[in-house]
């Protein structure tokens, strides 16, 4: 572990710089400041800035460069990396930075760094709008919608990069630049899929649409003797659905909190975005009736009470390790190893979920952003949450083996924000194979030119020139 520290002098001069906290290993609350979602990931950084506004943004940047400190930065600290910390260096602390702006009559969302998911609902839903984001509300909006932003909204209406219309970056430099479709229009691309490479994110401003004031949605849940036919009514089912209805298929041995029992059960999870319920209605129906569930919960309830629904079960402090992977079968060969797979799961603490894609999500064009594989058919994320240091090796374990288990079905490219911690001997993703060559030496192109000195590495990094 590294035991960089940092000069009480050179920490005074940082103190007057800024307007934030600044806390050093020794202050009071360090072990507060220092802590990310991820247990797993036990970095003790030298000193964590809590910036107080976007002021405080450049002459931290410019602090870790002058001292060559690793510089790491955090807005919802719910990375399942780790990648808002680092050991020895310093730790950009964004949490502050949490207004959101709704322009009703205009239909934009204006969100600072350090926003939430819950933060950016609780703005837009008086209006009846929503941005697509996520599905845990104390997700930071920035890191999910650059490393791509995966939701029950993405067949309505896309990724949540898809609904970036500008972006506020200070670069490695100090510089602060907006990005859109006309200014930094390469920069503007890269930071739809390709993570924090490029600068700190200070605000996001979005496209917002009609939702609400309830939507229709719920749960069917079915029994292990179900679940091949689950699957094979599910694989049917999705083949001709309207982009209103999403759908995620998660198999795991519930926690006590769902009281559904202590067995692995498959729970069919949907939102429809339409306010037509009666039509949503029809569409469960047709899934109700092939294959009935054993329990189910359809209701009719707030967006905002739907989306911070699973927040339980991804409490602060749990330990974290997740692998994901795009595919286009539901058939036999798929089903044998999530069946078999899912059965095996016989202990709370590791799940899998399967998203139906398709929709908006599959009408952008491949080349319009970096995020990779616009004609999956389905994207898997396979992920562990536990609180016990002693389950570390199975769990993780587990993860890894259904992961190698679907290899052969997979189509390519892996979602940066699906992808656990490399801190434990875990592998180190290889951009070409995550976004493809085309989509790699384009990155590369950008972080060449906006961090040439490689500072914002502290993620699923890009290097800012290929090896030859």
């Amino acid at each position: 572990m590294v035991q960089t520290t940092v000069d009480s002098a050179h920490l005074d001069s940082l103190r007057s710089r800024v307007q934030g906290v600044v806390t050093a290993v020794d202050d009071p609350g360090y072990e507060d400041v220092r802590a990310v979602w991820n247990a797993m990931v036990r970095h003790r950084p030298a000193v964590v800035v809590r910036a107080h506004g976007v002021a405080d943004v450049a002459p931290t940047i410019a602090f870790a460069r002058e001292h060559g400190l690793e510089l790491a930065v955090r807005g919802g600290r719910h990375n399942v990396a780790g990648t808002g910390t680092v050991d020895g260096g310093l730790v950009l602390d964004l949490r502050d930075l949490c207004a959101v702006s709704v322009d009703p009559a205009g239909m934009t969302v204006r969100v600072e760094g350090g926003a939430t998911l819950a933060h950016v609902d609780a703005a837009t839903a008086p209006h009846g709008l929503a941005v697509p984001l996520g599905v845990v509300s104390g997700t930071g909006v920035a890191g999910l919608t650059l490393g791509g932003g995966v939701g029950w909204l993405t067949r309505a209406y896309g990724l949540a990069a898809d609904n970036l219309l500008q972006v506020e970056l200070v670069t490695a430099d100090g510089r602060t630049v907006t990005a859109d479709a006309t200014q930094h229009d390469e920069l503007f691309w890269a930071l739809h899929g390709g993570g924090g490479n490029f600068g700190v994110a200070t605000a996001l401003t979005f496209r917002a649409h009609r939702l609400g004031p309830e939507v229709y949605v719920g749960n069917l849940v079915y029994g292990q003797d179900r679940w091949p036919e689950v699957w094979a009514a599910f694989e049917a089912w999705t083949r001709d659905l309207p982009d209103e209805m999403t759908a995620i298929v998660t198999t795991m041995t519930p926690p006590p909190m769902l009281e559904l029992g202590d067995e692995p059960v498959l729970i069919v999870g949907f939102a429809w975005s339409s306010p037509d319920h009666a039509a949503g209605e029809v569409l469960v129906d047709r899934l109700r009736e092939v294959v009935p569930p054993d329990e189910q919960e359809v209701v009719r309830m707030p967006w905002v009470d739907w989306q911070s629904a699973v927040d339980p079960l991804f409490p602060h402090g749990v330990r974290a390790y997740w692998r994901n992977t795009s595919f286009d079968r539901l058939d036999e060969e798929v089903v044998d190893v999530l069946v078999r797979r899912g059965a095996e799961q016989r202990w709370v603490g590791t799940a899998f979920d399967v998203h139906h894609m398709g929709g908006a999500y599959g009408r952008v064009p491949e080349a319009a952003t970096p995020f990779p594989r616009r004609d999956a058919r389905f994207w898997i994320n396979v992920y562990g949450f536990w609180t016990d240091e002693a389950d570390d090796d199975a769990r993780v374990a587990f993860v890894r083996g259904l992961s190698a288990d679907l290899q052969p079905f997979a189509t390519g490219g892996e979602y940066v924000n699906f992808q656990g911690s490399e801190a434990s001997g875990h592998r180190v993703l290889d951009p070409r194979a995550v976004f493809g060559e085309d989509k790699y030496r384009r990155l590369v192109a950008v972080k060449h030119r906006y961090d040439p000195h490689n500072l914002f590495h502290r993620n699923h990094n890009i290097a800012p020139e290929i090896a030859v």
